[in-house]
């Protein structure tokens, strides 16, 4: 088994990263990219040696992190409580949550107003694309303003973009459930297609950018599904329970794909 050499264990006994490290990573002195690579995500998972990292950093970068906060939250909101959320929803997404939010409701009221029969649910119609608002906001360098800040992270990519994704479906999904109850869109038309649509739309963000994929696919549902549905009345077939095993394929297909082309997500 090979010795490490002395120094290259950027922690100490107690498992925490050392002062020496602590205090170069803070000045940007050049360090060894195996060290480098360590000691950022030792700081990720590490409250106690951020503390320290804050408590050497110098007064440029401690002003420059507290601009960037205070530009990213309402006044008065204490970093510490604000870090933990920001890791699973950035300020950047409330309002894509919220225009998630309208377009369902707006769904909600078509469905309401419009007399029975005349066409399919608007809430079972737009419930698979609507996750994808949110979605393409999850990561996109025009709409976060700590995008820089966030890439240059040893964990972005694919991790940070499963849970920002999470979230959106967390907000998203009960509010579905909420106005599929009121209407009569049973969760059995439109859940499975719902996480395959999301599935698929990552994995084909791997090729173009999750941004433009999420508006790839909505516009293709919009034309294959939306409209004619519109047009001709009744559930689409792809909407029918004897799609599920379609779906279910193309769920597991897409999350294959993301597995799989996750590497390609830090470059994007």
């Amino acid at each position: 088994m090979r010795e490490h050499a002395p120094g290259n264990d950027p922690r100490t006994g107690d498992g925490h990263a050392s002062a020496d490290l602590i205090a170069r990573y803070a000045a940007g002195d050049d360090l060894p990219a195996d060290r480098l690579w360590a000691v950022e995500a030792h700081l990720e998972t590490c409250g106690l040696c951020r503390l320290r990292l804050a408590d050497a950093a110098p007064p440029p970068v401690t002003a420059l992190t507290e601009a960037v906060w205070a530009d990213l939250d309402p006044p008065g909101t204490p970093a510490p409580h604000r870090r933990p959320l920001a890791r699973w929803a950035p300020p950047a997404l409330v309002p894509w949550f919220a225009m998630t939010t309208f377009v369902v409701l707006l769904a909600l009221l078509v469905d309401l107003v419009a007399p029975s029969g005349v066409t399919a649910s608007a809430v079972l119609l737009l419930a698979p694309v609507v996750p994808l608002l949110g979605v393409a906001g999850a990561w996109s360098r025009s709409l976060d303003p700590a995008y820089e800040l966030v890439v240059s992270t040893p964990r972005a990519g694919l991790r940070l973009l499963l849970r920002r994704t999470f979230a959106v479906l967390v907000v998203v999904l009960p509010v579905l459930l909420a106005a599929g109850w009121l209407t009569g869109a049973s969760p059995a038309y439109w859940l499975l297609p719902c996480l395959a649509v999301t599935s698929v739309t990552l994995a084909l963000g791997s090729v173009l950018g999750v941004r433009r994929a999420a508006i790839t696919t909505a516009s293709l549902w919009a034309a294959l599904v939306v409209g004619p549905a519109v047009v001709l009345g009744g559930v689409p077939g792809v909407l029918a329970p004897g799609a599920a095993p379609l779906w279910a394929a193309a769920l597991t297909g897409g999350a294959a794909a993301v597995f799989f082309r996750s590497a390609a997500y830090a470059r994007s």
